[in-house]
């Protein structure tokens, strides 16, 4: 069972939360960095989180029509194949789709769900991500409301992000400000419209300072103690400790200390991608100086195949990416909790 099952979902979160540790999300825009994420789990023992955003999706879709569905449905039909070859259980997940691409992403991949469990099969992600933090909260919400009730029929669990997260990830952006901080009005008012796992189980992608991109400790101020002031102003209204399942975006940069006091908090799934693109990438570059005659026909020369083979620079690609997957297991502290 590598892909999660509904229920496997639920209890890896539950597992997360109680234990006080996180699953890594991470993003992936191909087969190999599918297997690189895979590899990283399998090496750390840990369960974690595939992930594909719009951009990503679109990418995997293929250059000549960039269709987002077809590009995720089918990593993700590959995904179940070849997880199966590791030992350990993640969960597929679709990340930061906006108003304007639900139409073309999002709605339509909660169908082809829709219909695999209607069939009796298990859906094909296990969970959406809805990013309304371009929309006002009134509207943010109300979509929010459709897309959990679609959700919750196919057995998918919703994400969705309130407030913004700075920077920019796939088109979407928003200002490094003051703006950057969930209020306990924001999270009252997100109980009332999608329950508390009433109305189907959500995600939620407080803000707490958070930004995109690359960014060094200290340049952005992260307040995750924000975390625990949302936990209990929604907690004390409906009577219910630690209501949220939190997740921490735009974390690149983040000190132990953040992370730590994250996962006191309440969050179960932090996203990675700024970082392990830069693994995956980095023993490329490295590949590419080291071998500059061989890689390229220089003065009428004809290289050497070995040196430009795609396995040969992919191979080290997919260990750089593996290994920041593993080391983002250890700060998360799920290394070793796979379930068994």
């Amino acid at each position: 069972m590598p892909i999660a099952t509904p229920e496997v979902y639920n209890e890896m979160l539950d597992r997360a939360k109680a234990g006080k540790f996180a699953y890594p999300a991470i993003n992936v825009t191909s087969t190999q960095t599918l297997h690189a994420a895979l590899r990283g789990f399998a090496e750390a023992e840990s369960d974690g989180i595939i992930q594909i955003s719009t951009g990503g999706a679109e990418f995997l879709g293929g250059q000549y029509n960039k269709d987002m569905v077809t590009g995720a449905a089918a990593l993700a039909e590959f995904a179940h194949i070849v997880a199966a070859k590791y030992d350990i259980t993640v969960a597929l997940h679709t990340d930061h789709c906006p108003k304007d691409k639900l139409d073309g992403y999002v709605r339509p991949l909660l169908e082809i769900s829709a219909e695999r469990v209607a069939r009796g099969l298990n859906p094909l992600f296990q969970s959406h991500m809805w990013d309304g933090s371009a929309e006002t909260l009134s509207d943010n919400l109300a979509i929010g409301q459709e897309l959990l009730a679609k959700a919750a029929a196919a057995k998918i669990i919703l994400e969705v992000e309130i407030t913004p997260t700075g920077g920019e990830e796939d088109g979407v952006s928003h200002e490094i400000n003051d703006e950057l901080y969930t209020t306990v009005d924001d999270a009252l008012r997100t109980a009332e419209a999608l329950g508390l796992g009433e109305k189907g189980r959500y995600l939620l992608a407080a803000s707490f300072g958070n930004v995109h991109g690359v960014y060094k400790p200290g340049n952005v101020v992260l307040r995750p103690e924000l975390l625990k002031d949302l936990q209990a102003g929604v907690g004390e209204k409906y009577g219910k400790s630690s209501p949220f399942d939190f997740v921490f975006h735009g974390g690149s940069g983040s000190t132990a200390e953040e992370i730590a006091t994250a996962l006191e908090n309440g969050v179960v799934k932090m996203n990675l991608d700024t970082d392990t693109q830069y693994a995956f990438t980095r023993p490329v570059v490295d590949h590419m100086f080291r071998n500059y005659d061989a890689v390229l026909k220089v003065d009428g020369e004809v290289g050497t195949k070995s040196k430009y083979d795609p396995r040969t620079w992919g191979k080290a690609a997919e260990a750089g990416m593996a290994a920041r997957v593993t080391e983002a297991c250890a700060n998360l502290r799920s290394t070793g909790t796979k379930l068994k």
